[in-house]
């Protein structure tokens, strides 16, 4: 018995020692940076692909993106969540050799998983052209992308793993050296094919050998060729970050050492782990695809009901947008609808930085708050509930009403003061205001994950796609709106869910959220962030007029450096800092000190 005792004394202090490296805020602030870098890289990756290719280029871009999404969640969405939550279960209670066999298992069902959604994409892509968007030039890219599926699930059970063992690090540097390959690689082939098939045109009227009848299709065909070349450096990018995840694994391991496994208990069967493992990957998956069928949903409506507008009436949306499509697009109507949706995808580019970011808040949060839930201490886990809530607000709230204060002006920075610059700003928007709502539902769903529950963020989320589907399929269908109808069904529907979700955490835990002070605080302090970075920007174009990027650029930086301002004396006047969650970060004691000399705290 005092063997016992003494074996689980020893097990439990190597594990304190190993997993008190990261905290929840720690390990945001790991992923955080990693996205930073990589939004940064990408910023760099697709605002000069926008310039070579255009708004048409960028919704046949998005199309494939939006197609692969659903299947690349089917494939690896669950199944990583999974594993975090079980590896962090398990290590916290001593068994590493059900930790290390979590890992073993996992690895041939993602395999099996990266085969069967690559060639759903495969042989799915060709219909959906045909069929549903109507737009043969979408089919190149759509295949070019098809294999990022495998090497995607083949880097996610190793990122899984990680996170579950609170290590951040790998899964943000595999996704740099990820978003640094497409960058390279993509953009270069891009601006190859774009201009030697320029040339081929010129010279001898066709497209690699083949001859094409008029300027109109060669140009459009041209872009297809583009599209996919800049694709071919996803692809590539995400098998560089799977090599990188292999060989950091068999170089520096997991950190579980001999003697941790001598002193772990007897594992579970792995046919026993196996059906763990997938049960609760299950609802997780379900409700990543219903996730990324927003995107689907936004790519199908958006455009076949525009198509119909277009059809029946054509001049509504052409008055509406008088003077901002470019003559090439009014000369060929059918091509009207993608690049209305081209013009949602650079607005989608903007709006998707707050929800991607707070994604590290959910990443971190759940192997962390299962801890704290496995201990059954109701005062940490309020704790642990209301600090991930409130450091997401306070990070998700100002980011996404600056988006929707700022927007002309980011737009104009991002993708100059071209014709079509007014119909993506309006986008944005909207968008803005919904980004702040995503951005939190992602973490209170993995708190709901983190619990036990992961069948309520599904179910939730099913009911918002519902929402959101009906808004657009009336909204888009609507000429006097179109476009606007998809910005409008998204913010309805993660409205929506983050309200459904607040209220199902509070019923599931018992624990009593004060969302006054963990939400009610940082909106308003967002509140006055937005109408000072309004008002900043209005001013800028004011003094400077529009001379392009640049006013773009000073409305831009001023107005979030004033509201960022404005946002912080507001939080402190508010008391919306909370000295607990400031220690949680590195060096957070000094932070503190420094912040208690000018705030109340």
């Amino acid at each position: 018995m005092g063997n016992k005792q003494t074996d689980t004394l020893h097990s439990n202090t190597l594990h304190k020692k190993n997993s008190g490296k990261q905290n929840f805020v720690h390990g945001a602030l790991i992923l955080t940076v990693g996205m930073m870098i990589v939004k940064v890289v990408g910023a760099l990756f697709k605002v000069p692909l926008e310039s070579v290719i255009g708004a048409y280029g960028m919704g046949l871009f998005n199309v494939s993106y939006n197609f692969y999404g659903p299947i690349h969640s089917l494939a690896t969405a669950g199944l990583p969540i999974a594993i975090s939550r079980m590896v962090s279960e398990n290590y916290s209670q001593g068994k590493f050799r059900d930790v290390r066999q979590i890992k073993k298992v996992s690895f041939p069902i993602f395999v099996g998983l990266g085969v069967v959604g690559t060639l759903l994409m495969v042989i799915g892509a060709p219909y959906y052209c045909r069929y549903i968007i109507a737009n043969s030039n979408a089919l190149l890219p759509m295949w070019m992308l098809a294999p990022a599926i495998f090497f995607g699930c083949l880097a996610s059970v190793y990122r899984g793993y990680c996170e579950g063992l609170k290590n951040m690090y790998p899964t943000a540097i595999s996704e740099v050296i990820e978003a640094v390959t497409k960058m390279a690689f993509g953009l270069s082939a891009a601006l190859g094919i774009s201009i030697y098939l320029a040339k081929e045109y010129q010279q001898s009227g066709t497209l690699f050998g083949q001859l094409v009848p008029s300027a109109d299709e060669a140009a459009l065909l041209t872009l297809s060729f583009t599209v996919t070349g800049a694709i071919a450096g996803v692809t590539l990018g995400t098998f560089f970050a799977f090599l990188y995840l292999s060989i950091r694994f068999r170089l520096k391991g997991d950190g579980i050492t001999k003697q941790m496994l001598q002193n772990s208990p007897k594992p579970f069967r792995n046919r026993t782990l196996t059906k763990r493992l997938v049960l609760s990957a299950l609802p997780i998956g379900i409700g990543a695809i219903a996730t990324n069928l927003a995107g689907l949903i936004d790519t199908t409506f958006l455009q076949s009901r525009i198509g119909d507008i277009m059809a029946q009436n054509p001049n509504a949306v052409l008055q509406m947008f008088n003077g901002q499509i470019p003559d090439e697009y009014v000369r060929q109507p059918s091509t009207i609808p993608n690049f209305l949706f081209g013009c949602y995808s650079m607005a989608l580019t903007v709006y998707m930085l707050v929800p991607t970011i707070t994604q590290a808040f959910s990443t971190s949060a759940l192997p962390n708050v299962t801890a704290v839930w496995t201990q059954k201490d109701p005062k940490k886990i309020k704790e642990s509930i209301e600090s991930v809530i409130r450091i997401t607000a306070i990070f998700s709230l100002p980011a996404g009403i600056g988006i929707s204060a700022l927007s002309p002006y980011i737009v104009t920075l991002l993708y100059g003061s071209n014709q079509s610059a007014p119909i993506t700003s309006g986008i944005l928007f909207l968008l803005g205001f919904a980004a702040a709502a995503a951005a939190i539902s992602t973490p209170v769903s993995s708190l709901l994950q983190a619990v036990g529950r992961m069948d309520l963020p599904v179910k939730m989320l099913i009911v918002s796609m519902a929402i959101k589907i009906a808004v657009n399929y009336v909204l888009c269908g609507t000429p006097e709106i179109n476009v606007f109808g998809a910005g409008i069904g998204t913010l309805l529907c993660y409205i929506f869910l983050v309200v459904s979700e607040l209220y199902l955490l509070v019923k599931v835990t018992g624990v009593s959220i004060s969302l006054k002070a963990v939400i009610g605080k940082p909106f308003v302090a967002a509140v006055f962030c937005g109408l000072t970075a309004y008002v900043t920007g209005t001013l800028v174009a004011i003094f400077v007029g529009d001379r392009g990027r640049l006013t773009g650029l000073l409305g831009s930086v001023v107005g979030i450096l004033l509201g960022g301002a404005v946002y912080v004396a507001f939080l402190g006047i508010l008391r919306g800092i909370n000295k607990k969650d400031i220690l949680l970060l590195p060096k957070g004691e000094k932070i503190v000190k420094i912040l208690e000399k000018r705030i109340r705290m």
